[in-house]
């Protein structure tokens, strides 16, 4: 696999953790082996000077619909990224209020400015955030790079499922993060 490092960002997609009580981001949901796979794929960019932009929940309590799906999760200011993740200065933040980290957010203006054709997607839950993430990364005209061990489906669906979705739907190549330290290295 071949990686434009001038045309591609890494979105880090819900790989976060309540800093108090979260029903839906326990710390202990998210396996150890997933949790070092997201920090490997995050540093290989960081290596590569690939862009990483953090895609996080921030809901606003008491008003947004997911929360009357999934319970009270992911509130702005009540998360925290990973701490085996390394957040750089330079990094660039998103807070996102639905699904997906385009719908209403400065995203696809942000990855225009990069200059980024290519998004490589990592975080959680494959089956709803990263998925709804990359269908409208798909519609916007972004190709797509999934990394398989860094990213977690916990909620509805299977990992399988949603990963091959991806695939079949937005063309997105499936990587593990291994690989994807190998592309950029």
């Amino acid at each position: 696999m071949k990686i434009d490092r001038n045309a591609t960002a890494l979105l880090v997609i819900d790989a976060i953790e309540a800093v108090g009580d979260d029903a839906l981001y326990d710390p202990d949901a998210a396996t150890a082996a997933y949790r070092a796979a997201v920090a490997r794929a995050v540093d290989a960019c960081h290596e590569a000077g690939v862009p990483v932009i953090f895609c996080n929940d921030a809901h606003v309590r008491g008003l947004d619909r997911e929360l009357e799906l999934w319970g009270e999760h992911g509130i702005a200011g009540e998360t925290r990224v990973y701490p085996e993740v390394e957040v750089l200065d330079a990094d660039i933040t998103i807070p996102k209020r639905r699904y997906s980290g385009f719908f209403q957010t400065d995203l696809d203006l942000t990855l225009r400015e990069l200059g980024v054709s290519t998004v490589i997607a990592v975080g959680c839950d494959t089956n709803i955030c990263v998925l709804h993430t990359l269908a409208d990364a798909y519609f916007n005209g972004y190709a797509s790079v999934v990394v398989t061990d860094a990213t977690m489906t916990f909620l509805c669906g299977t990992q399988e499922g949603a990963l091959e979705h991806c695939e079949k739907c937005y063309g997105s190549a499936l990587v593990t993060s291994e690989e994807l330290a190998a592309a950029l290295a």
